[in-house]
């Protein structure tokens, strides 16, 4: 063996393949409006990796036009056991003309403004396999109506790499999808 392994040798790194991104939360009490929260994911290419995102994969547009990020579940509850929503994020199969993606959870704002301190027992997970790359409860953004929680950026060698970015923004969730890349 030569003894270089990943941690060592950028060469031999292979970086980030399939992700997922996972989110729970407690459903509203009876009579309360739903809780209702959403991943949301933003797609920007290498001319603006900053700016404006290619494309979004969220509730109403659950597929990317590639077929490389996929919103697997959407709940508009949190009620059931286990993760309300999931994400799947083929980022090894994404297109070099893609350098960096962002994923953020937004709460619909239907009956009145809600923030993550009003959703009982919210967390997200990121992970790749069995590591777990970015966990959080959102207690840091307890304010917020909605949040960044990981960046996926492409290094100059062309690997993906995993950036938590647990930000929050108030805002509802049509104005985050067009602010939360920058």
């Amino acid at each position: 063996m030569s003894g270089l392994n990943k941690e060592t040798s950028g060469s031999l790194t292979k970086g980030l393949g399939k992700v997922q991104v996972s989110l729970k939360w407690d459903p509203s009490p009876l009579g309360v409006p739903d809780h209702d929260l959403d991943i949301i994911a933003g797609t920007y290419s290498a001319e603006d990796p900053r700016g404006k995102a290619a494309y979004f994969v969220h509730f109403d547009s659950r597929l990317s036009p590639d077929g490389t990020i996929n919103l697997n579940r959407d709940s508009r509850t949190g009620a059931g056991f286990g993760d309300d929503e999931v994400m799947t994020l083929e980022l090894d199969r994404l297109s070099p003309s893609y350098v960096r993606v962002v994923v953020g959870v937004a709460i619909q704002q239907n009956g009145g403004r809600k923030t993550f301190g009003d959703v009982p027992n919210t967390g997200v997970r990121v992970v790749e396999g069995y590591t777990e790359l970015v966990a959080d409860d959102f207690a840091g953004v307890a304010g917020a109506t909605a949040a960044t929680v990981v960046e996926f950026e492409r290094n100059g060698s062309g690997v993906w790499e995993c950036r938590p970015a647990v930000r929050g923004y108030d805002t509802d969730p049509q104005t985050f999808a067009t602010v939360m890349g920058r």
